[in-house]
């Protein structure tokens, strides 16, 4: 089977929004988390505290999610033989994404920990729109 560039690079593109579409509802997850922990830290209730767990629960599924869609994007990238500089560091996603949900004791340490993810998602997505600006 020979080679075809113009297929790989769909591939690439197709797998780079889906992985962007993932980020983004991580974020969007992560964010609704935030909000319910501030209001947790200030106002909590137990109803609250809940509702926060459950964001957060909400907010890894979807992490995991993007962290595999990641993966498969940086597959379909190594496929395009011309793009060598054209990668995607998952590795520091990766690291937020299992370490943010490991041990969550106290509310003010779970703020500074969702933070730190949607800094990591928020860096992930500019590396897929900007892997996807130079395949299009």
């Amino acid at each position: 089977m020979s080679y075809d560039y113009n297929s790989e690079r769909r591939e690439a593109i197709s797998a780079g929004e889906n992985a962007l579409k993932s980020l983004r509802h991580a974020k969007s997850s992560l964010s609704s988390a935030r909000g319910w922990g501030i209001y947790d830290i200030f106002k909590g209730k137990t109803i609250t505290g809940l509702i926060k767990h459950s964001k957060l629960q909400d907010a890894k599924s979807d992490m995991e999610q993007a962290k595999w869609d990641l993966e498969i994007f940086r597959r379909e990238l190594s496929d395009l033989n011309d793009l060598e500089n054209l990668h995607i560091d998952i590795g520091a996603f990766a690291t937020v994404a299992d370490f943010i949900f490991d041990g969550l004791i106290a509310d003010i340490y779970v703020q500074s920990k969702i933070k730190k993810a949607l800094d990591g998602v928020n860096n992930a997505i500019n590396q897929v729109e900007d892997a996807l600006r130079k395949l299009r």
